[in-house]
Parts: structure tokens; sequence; C-alpha cells
């Protein structure tokens, strides 16, 4: 016999967008409760470095989603535990060449306009900032707002300070209908009832809203990260190339990396980052690991004889136009999505997490959703809901 239960909402997923969803619609009054086929940051959250980026995003809504977020992250670090270990070192990006400069001029201008703070570094004060770096540079710019924290705490703590009622090891096998209207979802162990449902299972998002007969094409894209031996604090800020910015934005699938180095508070570096669309394949790849390490000691040639303790891959949720979808799906009432952010998920958590306890609750949103619209991609899926 299934339980039966009545709450505000149900939010598919225990990573740290699903979290934070618990968070603000609990926050907002909501009796909320949060289901996931593994345990909390089982998925992408738990395969993350903790990146809170400004610095790669160019104007748009993106980077306005990002520009929230970053506040919200400020608000939490002063009332969540320590151990989410939140530092607001700062990003620096640099510049191989002029070329790459007068890029990263360009692209910071336009996000000025936006509210970045993006400060030119001159070649010459490359090795203040960041006395390890590799001689040679061209430049660079230095955004403060970018910061860090360790993705799986930060999951952990965010749901617990909710007070959702967390239901893992239950996978979402159906959802509850009225109509056409969903009105709570199913387990092997029980009916969870509401009449909203949040849709915030990261890569596996696409399958479940099969599951409610609509289409959200996201895609799982592949990345490996590196992590060193404990060393002294020789890297100071988020630290990366320009080509990043470029690998962000592209749609391949094919293999692309361009080293992103971080140091932790615990002593490890943390060496990321690749990109593929490989489906689900978790087979090691020692190409993309050789490239990560020649990449992150081009950077910090003191990289160069430290030892690599282990690695680490997950799948980043990705939607073509790499915009999320957030908000209520106009195709099938009672769904709402908060998925699809590829590497930027731990980041933009928070102001997804406020977006739909707006949406819950009718709130005005703090920033427009329409360019998030989870029914802006083509439907070829309302059959399975039938």
């Amino acid at each position: 016999m299934l339980k039966r239960h009545s709450l505000d909402a149900v939010i598919i997923g225990a990573g740290v967008v699903g979290a934070a969803c618990a968070y603000y619609a609990a926050r907002a009054g909501l009796s909320v409760a949060v289901v996931d086929r593994g345990p909390v940051a089982g998925g992408t959250t738990g395969a993350g470095e903790g990146n809170l980026l400004v610095s790669d995003k160019e104007a748009g809504p993106e980077l306005d989603l990002a520009l929230l977020s970053t506040g919200l992250w400020r608000e939490l670090a002063a009332v969540l535990p320590q151990e989410i270990e939140y530092e607001a070192k700062g990003g620096l990006v640099v510049a191989p060449d002029q070329a790459s400069l007068e890029a990263l001029r360009s692209f910071a201008e336009g996000q000025r306009k936006a509210g970045v703070d993006a400060i030119e570094a001159a070649a010459g004060d490359l090795c203040t900032l960041e006395p390890h770096l590799a001689p040679g540079l061209a430049g660079g710019f230095r955004y403060p707002q970018d910061a860090q924290v360790q993705p799986a705490q930060a999951a952990a703590r965010l749901l617990a300070a909710s007070g959702a009622e967390v239901h893992l090891g239950e996978e979402v096998t159906g959802f509850v209908r009225s109509g056409e209207a969903v009105c709570g979802v199913r387990t092997a162990r029980r009916e969870l009832l509401a009449p909203a449902v949040v849709n915030a299972a990261g890569t596996w998002a696409g399958a479940v809203a099969e599951l409610a007969g609509v289409s959200l094409p996201v895609l799982p894209r592949r990345g490996f990260v590196l992590v060193t031996e404990p060393l002294p604090r020789v890297v100071r800020h988020k630290v990366y190339a320009a080509d990043y910015i470029a690998d962000v934005a592209s749609g391949s699938a094919a293999l692309q990396s361009s080293a992103v180095v971080e140091g932790t508070p615990a002593g490890p570096v943390l060496i990321g980052a690749t990109r593929e669309r490989v489906g689900f394949d978790r087979t090691l790849s020692t190409e993309a690991l050789r490239r990560l390490a020649a990449q992150a000691a081009a950077l910090f040639p003191v990289l160069a004889d430290v030892r690599v303790l282990r690695t680490y891959h997950g799948f980043r949720p990705y939607l073509p136009d790499h915009l999320p979808a957030i908000g209520p799906d106009p195709r099938r009432p009672g769904l709402l999505h908060a998925c699809g952010h590829e590497g930027a998920g731990i980041g933009l958590a928070p102001a997804t997490g406020a977006l739909i306890a707006a949406a819950l609750t009718g709130a005005e949103p703090a920033v427009p959703l329409a360019p998030f619209r989870p029914d802006r991609f083509p439907d070829r899926a309302a059959e399975a809901f039938r």
C-alpha cells in the first residue's frame, strides 16, 4: 500500500539546485518534500568544483541570474555552517597574447554595463596577484565577485536548513494526475501529493520531463577534474585562461579542455575543466586528463612536479542554448522546471531557488523568467503522458 501525503510542493532532485528550491520555498512559508533516487548531491553536484562565477558569462539573462546568485550566496554564507567552505577568493582570467587581451577587454566592457566588477590587470601586475603564474602573459582581468563553495556540503546544508522532508533512494516512477495537470509524484514506496512539482533532476531532468509528457532536451556533458596532493596556498584566485570562456559557450560535442586552477582551504589544488558530449559514458579519458595536466602546468609551472592524488568526473546538464529551464511549464499545469544549468548549477542555485519560490507563491520574480521558459524547445513527448 502506497503512503499518500499532501504538501505545497514536491521537488525532484537533492542536488544543490533542488536543495536551493526547497530552502527558498520553505522560507516563503510552503511545506515541501524532496525526493531523489540516490543520496544528497549524488549526481552533478557531487562531481562539481563549486564554482560561483560571473567572470565567464557574457551580458545577458544568465549573467543577470549569476549576479542575483552572487548576492544570495553571500547571504547564505552568513547563515549556513562553515562546512560549506564559502570563499570569496575572486577570479583571474589571463590572456596569453595581445589579441586575447583585446577580446577580454571587449567581453569585460559588456559585463561592466550589466553590473560586473571587471578590473584589468597589466602584465606586470599578474605576478603580484599570483606569484606562481607563468611569465610572459599579456595581462588579464580580475573579478572580485567570483567565489567558491564545497558543493556537496552546500547542498546538504541548504537542504537541512530548509526543514523539508527528504526521501532518498526513491526514484520517481510517475506523476499523479488530475486531468492534464500534475498533482504529485509516485515512487515505489509512496505518493507525495502537491499542487506543484519541481523538476530539479539535473542531467536526468529530460527523462523526468518525459514522464510528465513534455520534452526538455537535457543532455549530459562529461567533465573531468584533477585533485593534487595538499600544498601551501600556491594559487590564490580561481585562475583560468581566456579560451575557457569560449569552451563554456561552445555547443561542440568534441572534447574541449581549458585549465581552471584553484586552491582549496584544505590544501589540494583543483584542476578542471573538460567538456564533451559522450552520453553517460563513464570511461576514464586519459587524453582529457593529459590535456588538463599540461594546461595547468603551463599556467602554473610550480604544478609540473606535483602529484595528482585522484581524479573524478561527472555530467553537466546541457541545454542547446546554454540557458537553464526555470519556472512553470505551460504545457503541463502544476509542473515547474529548475534544471539545465550545465556547469553553472552550483553558482546559479540560489537564484534559481528564489525564482522557483516566487513562481510557487505568485510573487514577482527578481529577474524575468521569459528567457528560461521550459517550453522554448520543440515538444515531442506529449503522448507519453496519456
